[in-house]
């Protein structure tokens, strides 16, 4: 298993991490396979979608904090149940065909890890079968 660390730097964002994902499939010499990547943590979480415009994650930032809101009558005490819910909705892996050693994403496509409760250090597990 590969691994690679993340630092966020703020409570919610969207960090395109599809050149480390490259970076690290490069580093290993892998050319064909499935490309797993999980997220070992429960406040935080791993989506593909559009990466040519940062508005999309901007909207989508939004509409999650307005679905589900960072205040509000949870029960769990240490106060970060919205951070749980998000990473729940948005999955915790993704899978991405490798072919010649190339991420097989689609022409708008990027990966994103998903930072519910930052900052803080985080961690992409990777492998490829």
């Amino acid at each position: 298993m590969l691994k690679f660390a993340i630092r966020t730097t703020t409570r919610s964002e969207m960090l395109d991490i599809t050149s480390q994902v490259r970076a690290t499939l490069r580093t290993a010499g892998v050319q064909d396979g499935v490309c797993h990547l999980y997220v070992p943590h429960t406040t935080a979480g791993i989506t593909i979608n559009e990466g040519a415009d940062p508005d999309v994650r901007r909207d989508v930032l939004t509409d999650l904090d307005r679905l589900i809101p960072w205040l509000g009558k949870y029960y769990h005490i240490e106060g970060n149940s919205a951070a749980h819910i998000k990473s729940i909705l948005v999955g915790s892996s993704v899978q991405v065909f490798v072919e010649n050693g190339q991420l097989q994403l689609g022409t708008w496509q990027a990966i994103f890890f998903c930072e519910f409760d930052g900052p803080r250090e985080r961690e992409v597990w990777v492998r490829v079968r």
